[in-house]
């Protein structure tokens, strides 16, 4: 299995060379050269496997066997998912009014985003103890991102991870998860700004390909390919626990809707949906809407600023994994995908091509979800069910919730629950309910926490850099000490 780049002017890489890249060196994201096509009776073999075992079965058609062979592939992931609090790692949960909430969220910071890094992670250090190496993990978040990046990686002596977290723009909780990790190889940044704004000097620092080879830098936002493998996962076992039946010619479609901010988990389900699993694919934003406004006018456009909700993971104005939409929906033409983003990065602002845009709005339904429709939602839920819902599942539920008022007939519906009311609790006081809190996330304000400050005037491409150029300063030192 080969990768190549959305802007087709990098080499190919295998599945190492994607895992350790992030971005290609043309500026654009790895996909696979060729998606494998998968008939009935392997969704047929699929459907009643396990969670984790979906994730083996789809890791394994993307990595090759002679990077990875099977039987370690499958201890990787054992391990990946050895601490998730729930036994199915991944649990539906039938509620009522048709509801489907599939909760994505019993990892260790209570996140989707635990699930995909889980497994990342532990390639990364296959990959690094093989080849007796050390890299440097530089990721910018929005809110879980970075909390489930530290968590996949501390203590581990081959990696160092540098996180930039928006100062006051996540939850308390979310950075008490990040903050109050004291290990050695952890190092966290709070600016002053937004996740986008945080995103640029990170950008910088990698647009200089010397120093990223010098200092063995990669990124695990959710550009990496690694990560968006994994999220495919998602898809499959929403289908295969919603859908009525297998024994239908043709099988019968589930409806999916993704809450999204990067487009990962969208990305992730336009690949499945490719590659054979008939799933109708539902976007549900924000109020920063993006790619509600792309698929509905194929306006890719920046608006004046990121507006604070309470969904604040998706809180983002550059969906930076809508490029592989548009280059599998334009046919992996890496000629128009360079010429829009290479635009975009101009001027911040793209009309899409007539034949692109109306392939986008025919593959996927959007919509943009208030705040008010958020908490009434989260509301309605726990008034139907007792169950509280976080504010980002909030944003998919909402959908649903519209469509039954409609009476519309649809197929079977799932809702994508990216993280566990627990997390949010000041979301969940603003919909006139009461936080549920677990102990281990209560414990977190009182634990020491320890973060440098990158603040407004400050030049941070510079202090990154010198971060960087610190700890490679400390391994050498180590290293030279070392006794032979």
């Amino acid at each position: 299995m080969w990768y190549v780049s959305t802007r087709g002017m990098a080499p190919r890489v295998d599945f190492e060379g994607a895992l350790f890249s992030g971005y290609a060196p043309d500026g654009g994201l790895y996909m696979p050269e060729k998606l494998p096509q998968l008939d009935r009776d392997t969704l047929r073999q699929w459907s009643v496997v396990s969670y984790p075992s979906l994730v083996k079965e789809l890791c394994s058609l993307f990595i090759g066997p002679e990077l990875i062979p099977r039987d370690d592939l499958n201890d990787l992931i054992d391990r990946a998912f050895s601490r998730f609090r729930h036994k199915e790692v991944v649990h539906l949960s039938r509620l009522r009014n048709g509801l489907n909430v599939l909760e994505l969220w019993h990892g260790v910071t209570y996140a989707f985003k635990d699930l995909s890094l889980c497994c990342v992670a532990q390639f990364l250090q296959y990959f690094l103890e093989k080849r007796k190496k050390h890299i440097t993990v530089v990721v910018g978040t929005s809110g879980d991102t970075g909390s489930a990046a530290i968590e996949s990686v501390q203590g581990a002596e081959n990696v160092d991870i540098i996180v930039l977290l928006p100062k006051g723009r996540c939850t308390k909780i979310q950075e008490l998860q990040m903050t109050t990790v004291l290990r050695e190889n952890v190092h966290v940044f709070g600016v002053e700004g937004n996740s986008d704004e945080l995103d640029e000097p990170i950008k910088a620092v990698f647009a200089d390909v010397a120093f990223v080879k010098e200092h063995s830098l990669m990124s695990l936002n959710s550009i990496n390919w690694s990560r968006v493998l994994v999220q495919m996962a998602h898809h499959f076992f929403a289908y295969f626990r919603c859908a009525p039946t297998l024994d239908l010619h043709p099988p019968p479609p589930v409806e999916v809707v993704v809450p999204s901010g990067g487009a990962g988990s969208l990305a992730a389900g336009f690949i499945a949906q490719k590659m054979g699993l008939p799933i109708h694919l539902v976007v549900a934003v924000n109020y920063n809407d993006i790619i509600h406004r792309t698929v509905q006018r194929g306006d890719f456009s920046l608006s004046e600023a990121v507006k604070p909700t309470l969904a604040s993971a998706m809180d983002i104005q550059v969906p930076y994994n809508m490029e592989r939409i548009f280059w599998l929906l334009s046919g992996s033409d890496s000629q128009v995908t360079r010429a829009l983003m290479e635009q975009f990065e101009r001027t911040r602002s793209v009309s899409l091509p007539k034949e692109l845009h109306s392939k986008l709005s025919e593959a996927v339904i959007s919509q943009s979800v208030s705040d008010e429709a958020i908490t009434q939602t989260m509301g309605r839920c726990w008034e139907e069910n007792q169950y509280l819902l976080c504010p980002h599942s909030a944003v998919a539920v909402s959908y649903h919730y519209q469509q039954v008022d409609r009476r519309q007939p649809s197929p079977p519906r799932c809702c994508l629950a990216p993280a566990s009311a627990a997390k949010f609790p000041e979301a969940v006081l603003a919909a006139g309910l009461t936080p549920e809190t677990p102990a281990e996330i209560l414990a977190l304000e009182h634990k020491e926490a320890r973060c440098t400050p990158m603040r407004k005037g400050d030049d941070w491409t510079r202090m990154l850099r010198g971060l960087i150029e610190d700890l490679s300063r400390q391994r050498q030192g180590r290293f030279r000490n070392t006794p032979a």
